[in-house]
């Protein structure tokens, strides 16, 4: 299994729908970010990115001085990696309207938004995904502030917006469940998006997702995803990615941005955090599952990276997991 899949698979990722909306031009709709919004969205969760996805018309996205004016039309979906609060408008340079506030459209069942000034229309549907925040810098770390790809480029992409259409009539619907399977959509075309933009690398580009996508470092990445228990060395790692250590080492380090070992650690401990919090396993079992051979030297690599021993970390992970 590569990487990108068995990081998914272990770690909990929470999405969800959070507004389906219809703008008639002139129109401009301001996105809180990701820091204010979090609380009302997805309560207790370190993280949140927020995305869009436009299935009708086209409008225009800002992020005020930090980049010019980014138009978008139908089938793009925008992601702001970095949590950055921006405006959609159906023109640059509009004023946002002065709607109601996000916790007061998030009483609404179904959570749908309709206004502007009666021309083109334009409809798009807001997500987001909530995650653990080492998680969020490990997947998004290295990404642009804004991160865009069309969906009705791939297959699945187009899979993927006929199944939103049809779980947002459900969600209308007095039928059961409708809810449950846009959060699971939510999730799905946040994966896809990213698995699109790797594929669509050039040159240049950082992080942990380009890492993935690479011949060398991405080889060495499966290794460590695959048997994390492993006592993997650089020169085995090396081989692994049939390349030498040297060359190794310093493609990680441009790509990552740190040493495989030091990445090892990381994805370690990601892992017995995901163990200690999804269950009653005991410390020692954890320590081993994830390749260490003694209590001791796992709570010190666990300590460092959390700030607390692992039985203190899980009792606060229950405690704050029961107030949600």
């Amino acid at each position: 299994m590569d990487a990108l899949s068995e990081t998914l698979r272990v770690v909990r990722l929470v999405g969800a729908i959070f507004i389906h909306a219809r703008f008639t031009a002139p129109w401009c709709y301001q996105s809180p970010n990701a820091d204010s919004a979090a609380p009302m969205l997805e309560p207790g969760a370190e993280r949140v990115v927020i995305f869009h996805l436009i299935t009708e018309g086209e409008c225009y996205v800002e992020m005020g001085d930090k980049q010019p004016p980014v138009r978008l039309v139908a089938g793009d979906a925008v992601v702001f990696p970095q949590g950055d609060g921006h405006r959609m408008a159906s023109q640059p340079g509009l004023a946002p309207a002065a709607g109601k506030r996000l916790d007061a459209v998030l009483t609404r069942r179904p959570r749908y938004i309709a206004y502007g000034g009666g021309g083109t229309t334009t409809r798009l549907i807001c997500g987001y995904l909530a995650c653990d925040a080492r998680l969020a810098r490990m997947l998004l770390g290295g990404l642009p502030s804004l991160l865009r790809v069309n969906v009705r480029g791939s297959n699945a992409g187009i899979w993927l917006e006929a199944s939103l259409r049809y779980a947002l009539a459900e969600a209308r619907s007095p039928r059961p469940g409708g809810a449950g399977v846009l959060a699971k959509l939510a999730e799905v075309l946040f994966i896809e998006v990213l698995r699109m933009y790797m594929n669509e690398q050039h040159e240049g580009r950082t992080g942990w997702l380009a890492g993935v996508g690479d011949r060398i470092v991405g080889a060495a990445l499966g290794a460590m995803h695959k048997d994390p228990a492993h006592a993997w060395t650089l020169e085995e790692l090396a081989r692994a990615a049939n390349t030498s250590r040297s060359v190794l080492a310093e493609r990680f380090h441009d790509l990552v941005g740190n040493a495989p070992m030091q990445y090892l650690t990381q994805w370690r401990m990601l892992l017995a955090a995901n163990l200690l919090s999804r269950g009653n396993t005991p410390v020692a079992r954890v320590a081993e599952d994830v390749g260490y051979q003694t209590d001791t030297a796992f709570s010190r690599a666990f300590r460092k990276e959390f700030g607390a021993p692992p039985a203190a970390w899980r009792r606060n992970q229950m405690a704050r997991d029961q107030v949600r």
